[in-house]
């Protein structure tokens, strides 16, 4: 009698099933639990976030079919739910889970809370406590929908740069290795060199590399990543900079293009400024003290502060409610820069 060979459906039925197990937590992992009405991703959107996942489904319509299957097996097992049931397109949420309530998870949330507040507090890196608690406690009701870090300047796209460059100089980072580079810089000229990664930073909408450059020991100079045209890791070790470490860098205003200079700034203020200096100190050493019974600004003020691009363009941009006392040359380069854009107005139609 002849043996019946062993069959191969049930091998390849277990890891479709599994893999379908894992796509699906996988989906439900991208819907947020705490959204608005209208902050729940829809279909297309997570497609287009888990396109590698359905990328055995022959058409973009076929693609779209499996998904929504899948979203109404999430539905059907009550994992998620449809904010806007027969709304087009319809859009999800996650459902909070029978055990959210339970104090084992509350116990640990409040752990992360203390923990992230406590590393961040002493330095006053508050965005550096939401964006965490943004990402980590979703779980326990805090998400994008109720936790926001917005800028108090005026808001610029991005400046446009390759991913191959910042693939590379991620890399050449990490791996403390040399950066062969073609950059042009704010000229035109269009030059080789061969680069010592530092740090990489993002200032505002634009991101900057600190590197040495060939052979040289000094200075430690910025690169645009937006001015590269290509970069790729080179084959030699990089070099270390003497003495640099990025937050001595930062803290110094050499990240604003300064150098390691100092400014004992003496200023009087009115108006929203005094209220934001009295909240929110210029540096560790401010003092601010009322002005004179008939001044027209309400507040003296006197902190050190790094001498850097920075502070003229906050100083400018707090406009009639701020006055620079001293120091001198910092009140010269004040009112030189009012000068001038006075002149690009030209006299009020009122005078």
């Amino acid at each position: 009698m002849m043996e019946t060979p062993p069959t191969r459906q049930e091998p390849t039925m277990a890891v479709a099933h599994k893999d379908r197990i894992d796509r699906l937590n996988l989906l439900k992992q991208l819907i947020p639990r705490n959204c608005s009405d209208q902050g729940g991703p829809d279909a297309r959107q997570l497609l287009a976030r888990l396109a590698e996942h359905y990328e055995a489904s022959k058409s973009d319509a076929a693609r779209m079919r499996a998904i929504q299957r899948d979203l109404d097996a999430l539905v059907k097992e009550e994992e998620i739910e449809a904010i806007n049931p027969g709304g087009k397109p319809q859009r999800y949420r996650r459902k909070a889970d029978l055990d959210s309530t339970d104090p084992r998870l509350w116990a640990y949330a409040q752990s992360l809370m203390r923990s992230l507040i406590r590393d961040a507090v002493p330095e006053k890196r508050l965005e550096r406590v939401l964006a965490s608690l943004r990402e980590e406690g979703e779980d326990f009701g805090l998400g994008e929908d109720k936790l926001c870090v917005l800028s108090d300047t005026q808001r610029l796209l991005p400046a446009d740069f390759k991913e191959e460059v910042l693939l590379a100089a991620l890399e050449a980072l990490a791996q403390s290795r040399t950066l062969q580079a073609s950059y042009r810089d704010g000229a035109g000229k269009l030059s080789r060199p061969e680069l010592h990664p530092q740090a990489l930073l993002q200032r505002g909408p634009r991101l900057y590399l600190f590197a040495l450059k060939n052979d040289e020991a000094t200075p430690l100079r910025m690169y645009a990543l937006h001015r590269f045209t290509s970069a790729k890791v080179g084959e030699g070790p990089g070099r270390r900079a003497e003495g640099f470490r990025l937050q001595d860098a930062v803290r110094k205003g050499q990240a604003d293009f300064a150098g390691d200079g100092a400014v004992q700034l003496e200023l009087r203020v009115r108006g929203y400024v005094a209220d934001l200096l009295r909240d929110c100190r210029l540096s560790a050493d401010q003092t601010i003290e009322d002005e004179p019974e008939g001044s027209p600004f309400s507040a003296r003020v006197r902190a050190t502060v790094p001498e850097t691009g920075q502070l003229l363009r906050w100083l400018l941009g707090c406009g009639a409610n701020v006055e620079v006392l001293a120091p001198a040359k910092w009140r010269e380069v004040v009112i030189s820069q009012l000068e001038k854009m006075a002149a690009i107005y030209g006299p009020s139609e009122a005078s």
